[in-house]
């Protein structure tokens, strides 16, 4: 198939999020298909990773969007029901390249990573087009107005997350086919909907992430990943080491807690303590995974599934998560992963992890094959490559 992938940032280098999704499901695909990208740059040195991309794209087409117009894009947006993040991507001159491309080339398929992308597909074709959706978006910004803090963060959560729920109603439908990453979503999306929705789960690098046999924990080491400039983790460091961490203190005084991941904000900084510590950005994350006795993932708010879980399950690390890290898994607490729905309860799920070598082992081997069944990349392109042919416009 001659397949079109439009993403909202450049997916290079391909160390979190969504990047990390794109990268993988491109590069697998290429093996027997024919990508072209159309994305948005928003610093000028994304453009240096061109020829990284051409390996796995045979075609790269990168938009600059200076980050001031996004800024006064999503400024005027106040006036409208456009949603801020939708707004913040909008580009007369991507809508331009991408109108070209599609009047001058026969795509078979067109993929489209985001509902930041998904307008500019309003008044093109899109028979043939797949929206892939990282979450339920209104979801996700339902949860954050649902949280404590800061009167006009509320108010700024309920007007994006009521903007998004109108552009899921009445938009989703107009594709042939909308993906999301877990059933909750899904189900989620089809209260309210009409659009054909499936799953497409988040992936892990099964080749990167893998159990160390020979590689020995440190003992006592709680370990929390992420993009540490995202709300949503930002708020579950600061909510673990407010709340939870000093009742595991009580019967662990020697755990150490470590915080792995870029862009630390100054809320994280200020965590790092004797027995906190943040890393900032890491290049290899599996050893940190190796390092560590158990994994955490406190998130109070977002939606669909979590990289950091399955990368742990993938290591053979036991996981502890709130329902937010846990439910599209589609797994049972206790393979792999445990869910925990207050502070107490998170609190007891790690220690008694922490106290029991033989549980801890024997829970990490269920989330390995769990992983390796339904996560790993291969298997994920695969089930993208099945919902592409379904959509894939015939000769």
């Amino acid at each position: 198939m001659k397949i079109m992938f439009v993403a909202n940032r450049v997916p290079y280098p391909p160390y979190r999020g969504d990047k990390l999704k794109i990268w993988n499901l491109a590069k697998r695909l290429s093996v027997n298909h024919e990508l072209h990208l159309f994305t948005i740059a928003q610093d000028k040195e994304e453009l240096q990773y061109t020829e990284k991309l051409k390996t796995v794209f045979k075609e790269v087409h990168i938009v600059y969007l200076p980050k001031w117009k996004s800024v006064i894009k999503t400024a005027l947006a106040i006036f409208d029901k456009t949603p801020f993040q939708v707004a913040y991507f909008q580009s007369k001159l991507f809508a331009k390249t991408l109108q070209g491309a599609l009047h001058g080339s026969n795509f078979d398929a067109v993929h489209i990573q985001h509902i930041r992308m998904s307008r500019y597909f309003k008044n093109l074709l899109k028979n043939n087009a797949i929206l892939d959706l990282p979450d339920a978006f209104s979801l996700y910004w339902k949860r954050r107005a649902e949280r404590p803090g800061w009167p006009w963060l509320r108010w700024f959560a309920t007007i994006e997350q009521k903007r998004l729920l109108h552009m899921e109603r009445t938009f989703l439908k107009e594709f042939p086919l909308t993906l999301v990453c877990s059933e909750e979503d899904k189900q989620y999306l089809s209260e309210f909907t009409e659009a054909k929705i499936q799953v497409l789960p988040n992936g892990v690098d099964t080749e990167v992430f893998y159990p160390r046999v020979n590689f020995r924990h440190e003992p006592f080491r709680l370990l929390f990943t992420g993009n540490m400039d995202y709300a949503p983790n930002i708020d579950a460091v600061e909510f673990f080491c407010s709340e939870i961490l000093p009742l595991i203190k009580v019967q662990h005084p020697e755990v150490k807690f470590v915080i792995a991941g870029q862009r630390p904000v100054k809320r994280v900084l200020n965590l790092a303590s004797d027995c906190v510590s943040v890393t900032g950005f890491i290049k290899d994350l599996s050893e940190e995974y190796a390092k560590a006795t158990v994994v955490v993932a406190p998130v109070r708010f977002g939606a669909g599934t979590q990289n950091k879980v399955l990368e742990a399950l993938a290591m053979g690390v036991p996981v502890v998560c709130t329902h937010v890290g846990f439910k599209g898994l589609g797994i049972e607490s206790g393979e792999g992963a445990f869910m925990a729905l207050n502070a107490y309860e998170f609190a007891a799920e790690v220690n008694r992890l922490l106290e029991n070598e033989q549980n801890r082992n024997q829970m990490a081997g269920k989330g390995i094959q769990e992983v390796a069944a339904t996560f790993g990349w291969d298997a994920v392109a695969t089930k993208l490559v099945m919902y592409l042919e379904s959509v894939k416009l015939k000769s």
